[in-house]
């Protein structure tokens, strides 16, 4: 790299710092907001004076929250997607320091909430503290308010108004839960990548505040039908106010929430996915019945997350309305598939990232996670993943393919998502432990080193790859190592050992039969697979944050100050306090899906021209047996120790790397998982550096 090169990068990553400084900054700010606001002093001093300065006939009582909680987070967004889009364009071998990877060694390793690194732990220490300090001010606020004459004044016993008054505040600590729980699961977020965190392994985040929100407005409901039976104001449940809270929009959320909830159990999810990803949509309305329930104050309070969600669901919409041209299929001997995907060479993607597979010929609506097999360096026009024959959809895929393959395949894709950095450049060492199909992301890791060994003088670490299967015939899938392109490359080149485990199969063994190929037949509406918002994706993301919440902003300033202020003058008492918060959310939706499909069309019009098309196009389905070109095939071969009946001694071979840094990253069953976390984090050796590639729901 030239002096000048240097300069403009060191200049780079001082302005990224800036952007996490200052987003950390906006962001405790944010939450001293929520510490704060149940204090009696914020409710009958700050906040009077802050709506005093704020409300206006365009916004009303609502402008402070937008102003307070809601524009901060959107702001933070925006500063996300330029840290992305600097992050992308300091191109290093050398992402960070690998001795700063102490904050996600594993802490807690066994226990209900599974593998959490330290970082995890402070943070996780942190929010329940959060937590604990609004319940207990907000409570105890409440109850002092309670006397005996205060009682006897509503006609009701103390401990009625004690169940009243606390029903009330667990439903505004469910409401705190609310306001992070969408973060998760935002797939292409820009305020993940801040702290270093991808949706697919944030996603059991989501599930903690999930269960966490739904326990405490399950709580919620329970005690104000304690409340309202004592007080013989059952009817109350029926109850529809129009100038306040809505019961029966109350009792909807509710009701669908805990369907939702039932169909997440463990079981459930793993026996009857399809009962899992049926129900989950019920959070649409979920959302709907609680806006009307809580209101629009409240509303705001919680708007960033959804904000940034439906943002995400509807970029992800459009993307699923085309199909994504599919090239060939390569079938393995142990029932595996690897699936390869026509791209355009300016789609950039790291290591383990992530897509979703929609087969309409499997199923029209069930939509798949896969970790993305190819590397978009050494295969520039190509995107691959690899599916392993487990549950009922890739056991039909395999037989589609496997009994009479069809000429064409449509498939539609969403994604890819990664990370802004690949943290597996860290390393001096890299041991990869994988379980099964968890070898999956690694393959993805391996043939990055390829490219990297042979394409340029950077040296590459040393790379053990332990790999554990069942049976011999899943052995072939250490071939997909070597991509169907026409890069070739000497492994020799690379510091590679593979130690592969066969726990069940004895020797000898058979041979293992070459993988077969299929090629399909295209049509000319197939398209590359390339980037929803064009190449400077993240900046086009900013455009759509900023432009739909100024026009958010601007139609509801239109609606308040024209239709909605005439009749109610900011009483909160004439105009129908649902039909506010429906109107609302009309408006969020039609802000952004107008924004996201004019940046959505202007980026497609700008970029059309450029969409790269793959070298070959067969005319009719082929089958092909494959066999690899002799010197990568031999050099595999060469670094390939194979072991019989046995698992792999893991402790001993995470010893046996004395380097300064060894990353250790583990894809495969939740017991391997445990066992190296427990490992890295016993203190044996200080060099390991643990990271888990594996995804769950």
């Amino acid at each position: 790299m030239s002096s000048e090169g240097k300069i403009r990068r060191r200049e780079r990553l001082s302005v990224l710092r800036i952007l996490r400084l200052l987003s950390a900054t906006i962001f405790l700010g944010y939450i001293v907001l929520w510490m704060i606001s149940p204090t009696d002093r914020f409710w009958r001093h700050w906040l009077p004076k802050l709506r005093a300065q704020t409300s206006s006939t365009y916004f009303g009582s609502q402008g402070t929250n937008l102003l307070l909680f809601t524009s901060p987070i959107l702001f933070i967004a925006v500063l996300g997607c330029l840290f992305i889009h600097l992050k992308n364009k300091t191109c290093s071998t050398q992402s960070g320091n690998a001795g700063s990877s102490f904050w996600k060694r594993p802490v807690l390793v066994r226990g209900p909430i599974g593998i959490v690194s330290w970082v995890e732990f402070i943070f996780l220490l942190m929010f329940v503290a959060l937590l604990a300090w609004y319940f207990s001010v907000s409570l105890s606020a409440s109850f002092s308010h309670i006397s005996p004459q205060s009682a006897a004044e509503n006609g009701e016993k103390i401990w009625q108004e004690k169940v009243e008054y606390a029903g009330l505040r667990i439903g505004l600590l469910g409401n705190l839960c609310v306001a992070f729980l969408f973060f998760p699961v935002t797939r292409g977020s820009s305020i993940l990548p801040l702290v270093g965190l991808t949706s697919e392994r944030s996603i059991r985040y989501h599930i903690w505040l999930g269960h966490l929100s739904m326990l405490l407005f399950t709580i919620h409901g329970l005690l104000y039908v304690i409340y309202w039976a004592s007080t013989n104001s059952i009817s109350k449940m029926l109850e529809w106010a129009t100038a306040g809270v809505s019961n029966v929009a109350g009792e909807l959320a509710l009701l669908s929430g805990l369907v939702l909830w039932a169909a997440t159990l463990p079981w459930v999810r793993r026996k009857m996915f399809e009962v899992f990803f049926y129900a989950h949509h019920l959070y649409i309305l979920f959302l709907v019945f609680y806006v009307l329930h809580i209101g629009v104050a409240f509303f705001s309070l919680l708007l960033p997350g959804i904000y940034l969600f439906m943002i995400d669901r509807f970029i992800r919409f459009l993307q699923s309305r085309g199909r994504v041209r599919l090239i060939s299929a390569r079938l393995l001997p142990g029932e595996t598939v690897e699936l390869n995907f026509a791209k355009s060479p300016g789609l950039q993607y790291n290591p383990s990232s992530m897509v979703f597979l929609n087969i309409p010929a499997v199923s029209k609506l069930q939509w798949h996670p896969f970790t993305v097999s190819s590397n978009c360096n050494l295969e520039p026009e190509t995107l691959s993943v690899i599916i392993k024959k487990e549950g009922s959809w890739t056991q039909k895929l395999h037989q589609i393919l496997a009994s009479a393959p069809p000429d064409r395949l449509e498939v539609s894709i969403e994604g890819p998502y990664s990370s802004v950095s690949d943290e597996i450049s860290r390393y001096d060492s890299l041991i990869l432990i994988s379980g099964g199909s968890g070898i999956t992301p690694f393959i993805s890791i391996i043939r990055g080193f390829i490219f990297r060994s042979a394409a340029t003088n950077n040296p590459t670490p040393r790379i053990h790859l332990v790999c554990a299967f069942k049976n011999t015939a899943d052995l072939a899938m250490l071939d997909l190592l070597l991509p169907i392109s026409e890069f070739h490359s000497d492994l020799s080149q690379l510091n590679l050992k593979i130690s592969a485990f066969i726990t069940r199969d004895q020797k000898p063994y058979k041979k293992v039969a070459p993988p077969t190929i299929l090629l399909f037949k295209p049509r000319p509406t197939d398209k590359p697979l390339a980037h929803i918002l064009g190449p400077y994706c993240s900046l086009s993301l900013a455009a759509i944050i900023s432009i739909s919440f100024l026009s958010f902003l601007l139609l509801l300033g239109i609606l308040n100050k024209f239709y909605i202020y005439p009749k109610d003058h900011n009483t909160n008492s004439i105009y129908p306090y649902a039909a506010k918060a429906f109107l609302n959310l009309l408006l969020v939706w039609g802000a952004i899906g107008l924004s996201t499909t004019l940046v959505f069309l202007w980026n497609k019009w700008q970029y059309s021209r450029c969409e790269s098309t793959v070298g070959f196009s067969p005319s009719k389905n082929i089958v092909v047996e494959q066999e690899l070109e002799t010197q990568p095939k031999e050099s595999l071969s060469n670094s390939t120790h194979l072991h019989f009946q046995g698992r792999p001694n893991i402790k001993k071979i995470l010893l046996e790397h004395e380097e300064e840094d060894v990353g250790v990253f583990v894809s495969g069953p939740k017991e391997m998982r445990r066992d190296v976390a427990r490992i890295c984090s016993s203190g044996i050796a200080d060099n390991l550096h643990y990271s888990s590639m594996s995804f769950n729901w």
